[in-house]
């Protein structure tokens, strides 16, 4: 019998059963088997046979903490079981080769060439950053061959690249390494491969997410060593649900609005002596506001106003969670929504008023929770364009998902917290 047939196999016993029900909820187990029974069959088509390694990493929803990361502020953020899988195998020679699933041909990378290389697709320049990552930190790195298979929705602000990213260190850490790596070492070398391979300034929270498992809160005061604590939630039971709505945003270079963000906090932290606004409070903004107006703009101020506010609420987040009181916490998202939509504006490019996809979206909802008298929603991620997060009964989730279909022609997503980061399954 072959290795892949072996692993299919494997894939009927109770453990594997249990291990997936575990990973995406039991109503998704027999679509989850056959999806990784065709990851299998793709590999094998492809690649031909060897000793088959089987890896998940997932896709992640920011719950709190609303562009607080990059000026050292806190999160709660959740993996998703929306995810990125793969069937792996190790071999001699050093190249990675991998085909991606929606994507032409097949990606081959030399790990004998390190350095970026010039006008090649990110995909291969992320793969050859996260190597690279990993000999820089003094880690083994060598080749494999994959089938790479995904259903996190891209360009949806659930982390699409980290999960990728997260994915590729869960195999190099599982061949080369022993899983000797944490979440918070694989983070850092998916922010390394993005900083200095894609050219993207992001932090670690997407990395964090994906690689940690579960609800967690982390916090960026050492961002070098950010805390992350695991909170202890599970909204399905609790009767509520997790929906991601794609807005139908206006997909333009959103990059110099993104990048608007941190650096016009930086510009007030800057202005009163400091690095980041996690070094102030808003009192210094009181004590000097019209210097900082005239300095800085008031957009400036109403974003470092933005921060402190935010940074306050995911504590009471993870309050009113440990304390089982959901009512405070959907308040809490209400006036995080608010903050992002009036304080950070983050819900539409200003350059582009005619296309407000998000704010439109968050209009509908607001009202169609106001009918039904619970739940709570807000802009979700980077913003300006993508997708909103909406928390509902669960009862009422497909009847929403119908009128948003109904009114806005645009997809949605019922998700669930997966405790399961970044890992290879072991299915023995």
């Amino acid at each position: 019998m072959h290795n892949a047939e072996r692993t299919i196999e494997k894939l009927q016993s109770s453990k594997a059963k249990a291990l997936l029900s575990k990973m995406y909820g039991e109503e998704q187990l027999s679509d989850q088997m056959a999806r990784y029974s065709t990851l299998i069959k793709s590999f094998q088509e492809h690649f031909g046979d060897g000793e088959l390694a089987l890896f998940s990493s997932p896709g992640r929803c920011e719950i709190g903490g609303n562009h607080t990361d990059h000026n050292h502020g806190k999160v709660l953020a959740g993996s998703i079981n929306m995810d990125t899988i793969a069937a792996a195998v190790k071999v001699d020679e050093p190249t990675i080769t991998f085909i991606s699933e929606g994507y032409p041909g097949k990606f081959v990378v030399d790990l004998t060439q390190q350095e970026a290389v010039a006008e090649e697709a990110a995909t291969l320049s992320l793969v050859r950053g996260i190597v690279s990552g990993f000999k820089e930190m003094g880690y083994a790195a060598g080749g494999f061959k994959a089938y790479i298979s995904s259903n996190v929705i891209p360009a949806s602000g659930l982390s699409s690249s980290a999960s990728f990213e997260m994915l590729i260190g869960s195999i190099l850490n599982t061949f080369y390494n022993e899983e000797k790596l944490d979440a918070i070492a694989l983070s850092k070398i998916g922010k390394y491969a993005e900083n200095k391979y894609w050219n993207k300034p992001s932090g670690l929270l997407d990395q964090m997410a994906c690689a940690y498992g579960g609800l967690i809160t982390i916090d960026f005061a050492d961002p070098e060593q950010p805390v992350v604590q695991p909170v202890n939630y599970d909204f399905q039971s609790s009767g509520y649900s997790l929906v991601i709505v794609n807005t139908g945003g206006n997909h333009a270079d959103l990059t110099e609005d993104y990048a608007a963000v941190p650096n016009e906090m930086h510009a007030i932290a800057k202005a009163l002596g400091a690095e980041v606004c996690r070094d102030l409070s808003p009192e210094d903004i009181y004590r000097n506001l019209n210097s900082l107006r005239e300095q800085c703009g008031d957009r400036a101020v109403l974003r470092a106003l933005h921060f402190f506010a935010e940074n306050d609420r995911v504590d009471a987040q993870v309050e009113a969670l440990q304390a089982g009181q959901l009512d405070q916490f959907l308040e809490l998202i209400t006036d995080s929504g608010n903050s992002s939509w009036k304080w950070l504006q983050n819900c539409y490019q200003e350059t582009d008023v005619r296309h407000q996809g998000i704010t439109v979206t968050l209009a509908l909802t607001e009202s169609y929770l106001k009918a039904i008298g619970t739940g709570a929603c807000r802009v979700h991620g980077g913003g300006f364009a993508g997708v909103i997060l909406t928390i509902l009964p669960n009862e009422e989730a497909t009847k929403y998902a119908r009128f948003i279909q109904d009114t806005m022609g645009t997809s949605t997503y019922i998700i669930n917290v997966r405790e399961q980061g970044a890992i290879c399954l072991d299915l023995e």
